[in-house]
Parts: C-alpha cells; structure tokens; sequence
C-alpha cells in the first residue's frame, strides 16, 4: 500500500432505516414510510467517504461470516478499498444498526454491534506496518477501546497523524488523549470528554482548551448547520461555516466530514482548508438518504466548494 494511504479503523453495519414524520417518543408508535437497507457503520462510512473524497484507504474491521458480511466486503471492495485486514468472525453476526429519519432529517438510531465489538488488538497488530505506513490513522468509538488504544499507539509512535472521532460518546483515558493529533466531537460528545456544555463560541474556546491541556495538539468541534470550531496548539481559533442546504438525512453527516478531512490533510492542505473541504462534502451527504450511500464524489465536493 502507498505511503500516502489513510487507514480508517473501525466499524461496519448494515442500517435499515424507516422515514417517519416525526421521531417516535417512549412507548410511542409511530406509521413510517419508506423503509430501505443501506451499508452504514461509522468506520465504513469514513472508509467510503474518504474513498469518494479521492483517497487512498485500507480498512481495519471485523464482520461476521454471513451474508451481511459478504454484501460489505463485495461494496467495498467495489468502492476500490483495501480489504485485506477486514477479518470475518464465525461466531459474531456483522453488525445491525435500525434508524428512523423524520421529515426534518433528524434521526434515531440503535445499534447491535455484533463482530465490530471482537475486533482485537491482535488483528491491529497484524495490520502495524499497514498503520505505519499511513498519512493518518482515522478510527471512531464503536469497537472496543483497547483495539483503538492499541492502533494509536502504534501511529503515534511512528508519526503517523491520528485523527479520532469520539462517537458514540464516552469518557476517554488520558493516554489515549496525549496520543490525539486531532479530535473531531460534536458538541454533545464535547461535553461528555469535558463536562462542559458547548452552546455558544464561547463554549467552544473552553471545551477546545480543555482538550488541549489533556494532550490533543488539535480540536474540531463539529456544529451542524453552524459548520465547524477550530483549535490549533498554535493558538488559531476558528469558526469556519458550512455549507447551506436543504438537510434530508442527516445519518453519517459527521462520518463524510471526518472522512472527507483526513483526505484533505493527507494532501496536505492547511487545517482550515481541509475543514472547509470536509463541510462541503458533509453538506452534500444530508441532500441524500442514507449513510454510505449519500457520500458525495469528490468532483461533487470541488464543484460545491467552487460555487462557495
């Protein structure tokens, strides 16, 4: 594999998802509409979003041994990612996430993980020179964290800039922090690391500090429709706006985003440009449903960004 590569550790499920006018509450039933399956999981997403974006990736994942499993390897492999540390589990089913998407493109979801929580510090350390030979390791929070302790350890020591989104939201140990060259949370998943409630820029300025003083050089505080909060361990603060759109689905919008920069670091552009690059791409994701299946191309993403 090229040194330029990005390789994206993670995740892979299968979503089936239900349009719904509004999200159901608590013992609340609500008649959907159209109910399609899409391949989806937040390290797959990446993985298939930085592909489009015009990257080079191989994927890190387990899936079980079913048909689920073979339907990933075979998109994958047609998106043109490198398979060969994906690792199949005669035990686990690969894993399921159910999703509602109401009207306003807000969505729900439940996961079952399956295989993505038998994915191992072996199978990274069968995968270390792949790591080490990486622009940027990307990983996210939905397979066990001592397999993605594990990784970043091993990109840490030999360079290799590691980018970690912190989803599903939790608590991280220091360590892992300290080994961080960027952190890309939203701003529940801001809190959650910091204890702080992020609502305002002003928010932004102390849950970024926060971070920084436990070890990360960089922080991205992704806001939605409001676009994206910059820290940089230069002392740069930055508030880079997104991209107006008309928002259908709004599954995996971080997922494109955070795909989306990894590529355009590894091409060596500036934090803020990359940033910029990556809102575009996440922009375009919510005019579509679905969470693999509404990444955009990357001839899509420079024709947003050229229109401004």
């Amino acid at each position: 594999m090229p040194a330029s590569s990005l390789v994206v550790l993670g995740s892979s499920n299968t979503d089936m998802i239900v349009r719904t006018r509004t999200l159901p509450r608590p013992g609340e039933t609500v008649l959907g509409g159209e109910f399609i399956t899409a391949a989806g999981g937040k390290g797959a997403n990446q993985a298939v979003a930085a592909r489009r974006a015009g990257g080079s990736v191989s994927f890190i994942a387990r899936i079980g041994s079913d048909a689920l499993g073979d339907q990933s390897l075979t998109s994958w492999r047609g998106e043109g990612i490198d398979v060969t540390h994906v690792s199949r589990d005669a035990k686990a089913a690969s894993g399921v996430a159910l999703i509602l998407v109401d009207e306003k493109g807000e969505n729900s979801i439940a996961v079952a993980g399956g295989a993505n929580q038998r994915l191992t510090p072996a199978h990274v350390r069968k995968a270390a020179n792949v790591i080490r030979g990486a622009h940027t390791l990307l990983m996210q929070l939905e397979t066990p964290l001592p397999t993605i302790q594990a990784a970043a350890e091993i990109a840490a020591k030999s360079g290799v800039r590691v980018i970690l989104n912190p989803a599903p939201a939790q608590a991280l140990p220091a360590e892992l922090l300290r080994q961080l060259t960027i952190i890309t949370p939203n701003e529940t998943e801001a809190e959650t690391l910091t204890g702080i409630r992020v609502r305002s820029e002003k928010d932004c300025h102390r849950a970024a500090n926060a971070l920084q003083k436990a070890g990360v050089r960089h922080v991205i505080i992704t806001l939605g429709a409001r676009g994206a909060f910059l820290a940089m361990d230069d002392g740069t603060r930055l508030l880079i706006p997104s991209f107006p759109v008309e928002p259908i689905d709004t599954t995996a919008a971080g997922d494109t985003f955070n795909g989306a920069l990894a590529v355009a670091l590894g091409e060596n552009h500036p934090l803020p440009e990359a940033i910029r690059f990556a809102n575009a791409a996440a922009a375009l994701s919510i005019t579509r449903l679905g969470a693999q299946p509404s990444a955009p191309k990357r001839r899509e993403i420079v024709a947003l960004l050229r229109r401004g």
